[in-house]
């Protein structure tokens, strides 16, 4: 059964992260920068929450435009949905899916290890199934 540990292995356990009182438009920067599609919410050094592309649209496009006076932490998500390492990859898709959430942090002993997207799960079995098909069209052509 493939975990979300797996996941990780392959991409990294990086996670980006800002606080809760920095403008909304810095945080719509940095994930242009990094090309990612949220960021981990701190305040005061702990984990308040996430901010992703989503919440920034939800905010336009209810509000009208945003300055600078917007702050992360009034449009991030919180509390947090979290999975952890041994969560099954399945687990993870079905949580994503029900949620209506695209980025789930990874938690392992309170501290968070990394961020799963809806895309990381999708490449993985995708990788998976290209795997599984070639294992299969070997052995009906071997026999």
């Amino acid at each position: 059964m493939n975990r979300v540990s797996e996941i990780l292995g392959d991409k990294g356990h990086d996670v980006l992260e800002i606080e809760a009182d920095a403008p909304v438009l810095e945080a719509v920067k940095r994930m242009v920068d990094a090309n990612v599609g949220s960021l981990l919410v701190t305040k005061d050094g702990d984990v308040a929450g996430i901010v992703s592309e989503r919440d920034y649209l939800r905010r336009v496009a209810r509000d009208g435009p945003t300055g600078d006076e917007v702050t992360v932490g009034e449009i991030m998500s919180s509390p947090l949905i979290v999975v952890s390492p041994e969560t099954t990859i399945d687990e993870c898709m079905a949580l994503m899916t029900d949620r209506r959430i695209r980025h789930v942090p990874v938690v392992e002993g309170g501290e968070v290890v990394g961020i799963v997207s809806i895309g990381d799960v999708v490449k993985f079995k995708s990788k998976q199934q290209s795997f599984e098909i070639r294992y299969l069209t070997d052995y009906i052509t071997a026999g």
